[in-house]
């Protein structure tokens, strides 16, 4: 494949013909196992890309240091033994042990490199994976050095790697949704929040599409990677390697947790209070084992349901922000509503307490995993002060924002939707209208800010389909008698045109009957 350069901002324009490449080497494979075959290679091109130029570099300048090891750890650029650089792996991509070799490399790499220690995938010698379709694969991968205008790779590979990760979630269906966010939601989120410095959490962290995209917010907007320092956990080991491959690539340096458990019961990160708070907690969960958390300090609103985590997690997330921090969680649009097993009190409960910022309802198929619409929740400890306690913002303390935005997006194909980018530009905008105080209004059929009072006489449900109202429809200034009477002669001529088109139906039937007769 011959190295193109890449235009800038957004896809890459040949992520998808890559990507079919890619595919079409998949055989009989599923794509659950075949996702890591791929993502494996990606990441291994990368950091041999990344240590042979760091090579490069030390041979003109330091060529004394070029086997140190620490020479290139303290840029952050992993070692890479000989045998398990990419030009070793591609100059016997056509060897029947590649398979071997490709695992040998991955754990080479993992013994020099503690922080990948687990991570790597190292099942490339099985029966299942024909060694002539691997070959393929490295050659077809060894085309990704493209050349960002820093001279590095380490973008190009990492939009790569998001977009199989994407695609990899689509074809897997509903699989594919507990190791994947659609992009459109997080940037959403992320937009809102404006992560530009302090901690950022994930307590079900995936494959860490909400940290790429924050690291992404805080480079866009004049800051450094490095601003925010990242914090997540992940209870799917298969899921949590995924995401330290997605963050290694993208040159992210974050404390990312492991164990079966689950933060609900193993919180590895208990003292944590986080500036800002990004989840995609799984649905509707009836088996967390709630009924052994049952007086659990995280509960402060009440406890929740043991056959429904929504709250649970709502709860945990409030218990890690910071006084001054806010979050975002997508959850199920029942949790908006219920009033089973005194969910409707916890939700009361959450607004009494002035936590709970703005709603917003999402359109359906926006996600790989199911079709119903989503929502997202906003949270904040200082509506006074708002995010991160700049004294700029209005005290928003006793009002809700409400965003009904289920009429935005556009289909990419039969079954998903995306959000354009000025559909995530309206809603942000809408938001940070609202929390400046600096030319938000009410707008029919899409935002409205409510007042707590107006929330209990709805009974404290926080759809926001109840509160935004009917969109404002263009009037023409016709009076209404007009309207009616020009409403009136245009029904009656369509009826005209109706009885003419039925008397020459009729006309027609009965010429073609006279003929058959005849």
């Amino acid at each position: 494949m011959a190295k193109r350069t890449p235009t800038g901002g957004g896809d890459l324009g040949f992520e998808a013909e890559l990507f079919q490449a890619a595919d079409k080497l998949r055989s009989n494979m599923e794509p659950s196992d075949y996702k890591h075959i791929v993502l494996g290679l990606i990441f291994l091109k990368h950091i041999s890309d990344g240590f042979m130029a760091k090579r490069a570099e030390l041979e003109a300048d330091y060529p004394e240091e070029v086997e140190d090891e620490d020479a290139y750890r303290q840029d952050n650029v992993f070692w890479v033994p000989k045998a398990a650089r990419w030009p070793a792996l591609k100059a016997n991509a056509k060897q029947s042990n590649i398979g071997k070799r490709i695992d040998d490399a991955m754990l080479e790499i993992e013994k020099v490199n503690p922080s990948l220690k687990g991570v790597l995938p190292k099942d490339y010698a099985r029966p299942a994976l024909d060694p002539t379709n691997l070959g393929e694969l490295i050659d077809l991968i060894s085309g990704i050095g493209f050349k960002t205008d820093d001279g590095s790779s380490r973008d190009v590979l990492g939009r790569v790697y998001e977009y199989f990760l994407a695609e990899f979630a689509g074809a897997e269906g509903k699989r594919g949704g507990e190791f994947y966010t659609p992009r459109s939601v997080v940037r959403t989120m992320v937009e809102m929040l404006e992560p530009y410095e302090g901690r950022v959490y994930d307590p079900c962290c995936g494959s860490g599409g909400m940290f790429v995209q924050s690291e992404k917010f805080v480079e866009n907007h004049g800051g450094r990677l490095g601003d925010i320092a990242i914090y997540g956990q992940e209870s799917n080991h298969t899921t949590w390697r995924l995401c330290m491959m997605n963050l290694a690539v993208r040159g992210i340096d974050a404390d990312i947790k492991w164990n079966t458990e689950g933060s609900f019961h193993r919180d590895e990160h208990p003292d944590l209070r986080a500036h800002t708070i990004l989840a995609n907690p799984p649905f509707n969960v009836s088996d967390w084992g709630g009924k052994r958390l049952r007086e659990d300090q995280r509960w402060q609103y009440g406890t929740p349901p043991a056959g429904n985590a929504n709250f649970a997690w709502l709860q945990h997330i409030l218990h890690h922000l910071s006084p001054t921090g806010t979050a975002g969680v997508v959850l199920a649009n029942g949790s908006m509503s219920s009033t089973q097993s005194g969910e409707g009190q916890i939700r009361q409960a959450m607004v009494e307490g002035d936590v709970v910022d703005c709603l917003i309802a999402m359109p359906g198929q926006l996600f790989y995993s199911t079709q119903i619409p989503v929502c997202l929740w906003f949270l904040a400890k200082d509506k006074a002060n708002g995010l991160a306690g700049d004294t700029r913002l209005r005290d928003r303390r006793g009002e809700i924002l409400f965003i009904d935005a289920r009429k935005l997006g556009h289909m990419v194909d039969r079954t998903r939707r995306e959000f354009s980018d000025e559909d995530i530009a309206r809603i942000a905008d809408t938001y940070h209208a609202w929390r400046e105080g600096r030319g938000y209004e009410d707008t029919p059929g899409f935002a409205y800010s409510a007042n707590h009072e107006e929330v209990a006489q709805h009974g404290y449900v926080l759809t926001p389909g109840r509160y935004v109202g009917a969109e404002q429809t263009v009037d023409d200034d016709m009076p209404f008698t007009e309207r009616v009477a020009s409403l009136t002669a245009k029904l009656d001529e369509q009826f005209s045109e109706s009885d003419k088109l039925a008397n020459v139906i009729r006309k027609s039937i009965s010429s073609l009957i006279i003929k058959e007769e005849g």
